[in-house]
């Protein structure tokens, strides 16, 4: 583990799923007059108003070398991703539709195989689709579809609120990338009793954010956090749930398969932990929010901030 606080957010700070969350400020300023709904952008679904409740609409496109090279895992995080973005929002799934290009028959249907395994897993249903096998190269999004009446959101965050992380430790890395795969080898049963758990906590009251860590890893997606909620954190790295054999810098920077952070008063920590715990997921708490609007790390004696949202935007999504 690196023990220099100072060296580990310069590494933070370099990592290329970072980066790409940086290309959604384009996004914000053209597509600004686009979003008049009355829910605030930035979360990790569109949350639309229906009734007495809310729809919720997750899109996810992939890299194209990562599509070529992994197909069949591609068209189950295409799913999967998804899946927690919904529970994300205190949702549950409705249903799946995806868009797929590629130029070699035999590389699609390992793509759509992961799909229809993924479904079958879940037990979320893919209605409809777009297909081209005559592109130049293989493409993949998916999109989902959920609701909810409870939902959750970033932008509900309160200074002085307890942040915690809820992971599933329970897998292995999925080379090339940092990708932490605790779920193609899972039984079906725990993997939807796990994402169930959100809406379940947001009905209750107990939980009044959650965000699914992304591609930006832990460390980005808590910046993402933290810029829709327009407030800052303090987080003790030591407190962060991780695998024995697991670098932290690694860590900070993997996409686990359901991870999670939660934003909840105090008096709820020990039982969402132990809710969590029940279904054999990591849980713990990590810090705590504050008005600052900055991330401040805590690694053993030192301090150092992170990402100041005061002088660098990440995304642009704030509270439009």
């Amino acid at each position: 583990m690196n023990e220099d606080l100072t060296a580990l957010i310069t590494q933070l700070h370099s990592f290329s799923g970072l980066a790409h969350k940086q290309d959604i400020q384009t996004v914000a300023r053209q597509l600004h007059e686009a979003w008049p709904a009355p829910c605030a952008n930035g979360d990790d679904c569109a949350l639309i108003p229906d009734g007495a409740s809310f729809k919720l609409l997750a899109i996810e496109g992939f890299i194209n070398r990562f599509v070529a090279a992994d197909p069949w895992f591609a068209g189950w995080c295409g799913v999967m991703v998804n899946l927690s973005d919904i529970a994300a929002m205190g949702g549950r799934p409705l249903a799946i539709v995806n868009a797929l290009w590629d130029d070699d028959l035999p590389h699609a249907e390992r793509i759509l195989e992961g799909l229809a395994a993924a479904s079958r897993a879940y037990q979320v249903p893919i209605v409809g689709g777009h297909t081209n096998l005559r592109s130049d190269h293989p493409q993949l999004a998916v999109a989902v579809l959920g609701e909810t009446t409870h939902p959750l959101s970033s932008f509900a965050v309160r200074p002085g609120q307890t942040l915690m992380v809820a992971i599933n430790l329970l897998g292995r890395w999925h080379p090339p990338g940092l990708n932490w795969d605790a779920a193609t080898d899972a039984d079906p049963t725990a993997l939807r009793q796990a994402l169930a758990l959100l809406p379940e906590l947001a009905a209750t009251g107990q939980v009044h954010a959650a965000k699914d860590i992304s591609q930006a890893g832990l460390a980005g997606t808590l910046v993402m956090l933290l810029e829709s909620a327009g407030l800052g954190a303090e987080i003790d790295l030591e407190q962060v749930p991780r695998p024995d054999s697991v670098d932290l810098e690694q860590w900070l920077c993997a996409f686990p398969s359901f991870g999670f952070l939660l934003a909840l008063d105090a008096e709820h920590c020990a039982a969402v932990q132990h809710r969590f715990s029940e279904c054999g997921i990591a849980c713990a708490v990590v810090g705590h929010f504050t008005a600052s609007q900055q991330l401040m790390m805590q690694l053993r004696q030192q301090h150092a901030c992170y990402w100041d949202l005061n002088q660098q935007p990440l995304t642009g999504m704030t509270n439009h």
